[in-house]
């Protein structure tokens, strides 16, 4: 039983990577789609609050309602979406098009992912096949494939760094005006407590205009977040996103590190080759 746990356990974080990766693929193509959505105008914005039968919160969004124009016959529709986000009267948001029983959403993240959703799946599948190179013990194919890795990586990073310096945002104040809280959890019998995670609701002033937003960081401790501390976002003037991170130093020494060791690994094959 050991030795099948040893010989197939290496496989799960490339099979889990690349799946993840699949699934955000999916969202890219439908991104790059015009006909997959369309610009919109909010007309009014409802803060919805659901709790259980012992008073616990269970649910906490937004229904915005959005007004676009219909394709082909150019009248003007309206259309309610759920929204973890809260809009203005008036300010502009896309609506992308539910398919399959997925319900509409709006293009409310405008943070981009730290890696692209094909390299998310080129990296798992080389993981996958890092692992059944070393269960078979071909460590020159196996070297390759942590050298492809480590230097996929540290290019990814370094890229995102330098895309997030390219967009000149602008640093913007935050408040913490609320406290979002979602149960994960129930306690039982083997974990004592329930557990939650916590979403910091923030309301800024951007483009001349006040918003508020729930923000995607979160936290499982109650007391990272408090009503009234202050906290970053970051604004492009040229398109009017807001985003909750922009090009730290941290990305950058990262993505130089790993990409160097993923050189040394690339130099250490050829002195095996030769």
């Amino acid at each position: 039983m050991e030795d099948y746990i040893s010989m197939y356990l290496p496989y799960i974080p490339g099979i889990i990577i690349f799946l993840v990766g699949s699934g955000q693929v999916k969202s890219w193509l439908r991104r790059r789609n015009p006909e997959s959505s369309t610009a919109a105008d909010v007309i009014e914005c409802e803060h919805i609050i659901k709790h259980d039968s012992r008073g616990r919160e269970t649910m906490n969004y937004y229904d915005i309602t959005a007004e676009y124009f219909q394709p082909g016959t150019m009248r003007r529709v309206q259309r309610v979406v759920k929204s973890p986000t809260e809009y203005s009267r008036g300010q502009q948001v896309r609506i992308f098009w539910g398919r399959g029983g997925e319900p509409d959403r709006l293009s409310v993240k405008e943070d981009e992912a730290v890696f692209h959703p094909l390299a998310m799946m080129t990296g798992g599948a080389l993981l996958i096949l890092l692992a059944m190179y070393e269960n078979q013990k071909r460590e020159v194919e196996a070297m390759i494939c942590l050298t492809l890795i480590l230097v996929g990586a540290g290019a990814g990073l370094l890229w995102n760094y330098f895309s997030l310096r390219r967009r000149n945002l602008q640093r913007i104040d935050a408040e913490i005006i609320d406290i979002y809280t979602r149960q994960l959890s129930q306690g039982t019998k083997i974990l004592k407590s329930d557990k939650f995670t916590y979403y910091p609701v923030v309301k800024y002033e951007a483009g001349g205009r006040e918003n508020i937003r729930r923000c995607s960081i979160n936290s499982s401790s109650i007391k990272t977040f408090r009503i009234g501390d202050k906290m970053n976002l970051y604004y492009e003037a040229s398109t009017g996103a807001v985003l909750e991170k922009h090009a730290h130093i941290g990305l950058l020494l990262a993505g130089s590190v790993i990409f160097l060791l993923g050189v040394m690994a690339g130099l250490s094959i050829l002195s095996v080759v030769m």
